[in-house]
């Protein structure tokens, strides 16, 4: 998912903070956040597309299941290898791989509805935008509630706290992403329907062809 973030509803640049990892309530990554950016990826992405595509082809594991512990933030070269991860393996690479491409990307880390939760956000032309790789509409957006984020420049790495907006969100505004919700989400449905004749189809045909060698 790219959804452009609504405008007064979101916290996109935050106030600039001092290693929010040292606090009780702040950002804990497994290493120090320089390691993340370090080492040199194995895959090159050209367009967000690409990263949608990679991302597509990766599992959605739980780091208890994977490394036997409650937290863990896998490097992103590691997750290119395993291809699959929580969402802060998932952000981390989105991250990375924005910066490569050129844009002015952030490492968030917040809460989505009631649960913790990381992702990514971009600027582009002066709007920003949330990264996410499963398919929401605009609406989705006002779940997300950034509480730290972190930048770089290509040599220095930037933390932020961000307030939460999403109170602000204004009565007139609701007609259009209700709108956006309904159309996002109507495409996804004619998409998936449209494939499923196909698909009985190829599972009918595998069924006799079966049964005829048997």
């Amino acid at each position: 998912m790219i959804a452009e973030i609504i405008p007064g509803a979101y916290d996109p640049i935050g106030r600039k903070v001092f290693r929010p990892d040292l606090r009780r309530k702040g950002l804990h990554p497994t290493f120090p956040m320089g390691r993340y950016l370090g080492q040199s990826l194995t895959v090159k992405c050209e367009t967000i597309r690409d990263v949608r595509r990679f991302l597509s082809n990766c599992r959605g594991v739980s780091d208890k299941e994977q490394f036997g512990k409650d937290e863990y933030w896998q490097p992103p070269e590691h997750f290119e290898e395993t291809k699959q991860g929580d969402c802060d393996d998932f952000a981390l690479w989105t991250w990375r791989q924005l910066l490569a491409m050129g844009y002015e990307a952030r490492f968030v880390g917040g809460r989505k509805g009631n649960r913790g939760h990381a992702w990514v956000t971009f600027e582009n032309s002066g709007r920003y935008y949330v990264v996410e790789p499963f398919f929401w509409p605009l609406l989705s957006t006002i779940r997300y509630h950034p509480r730290f984020s972190v930048a770089w420049d290509g040599s220095k790495i930037s933390f932020y706290a961000h307030k939460d907006l999403s109170r602000n969100l204004r009565m007139r505004q609701v007609p259009l992403l209700l709108t956006d919700w309904l159309l996002t989400w109507g495409y996804f449905w004619l998409r998936t329907l449209a494939k499923i004749p196909r698909a009985l189809w190829l599972r009918i045909s595998r069924f006799l062809k079966s049964s005829r060698m048997a």
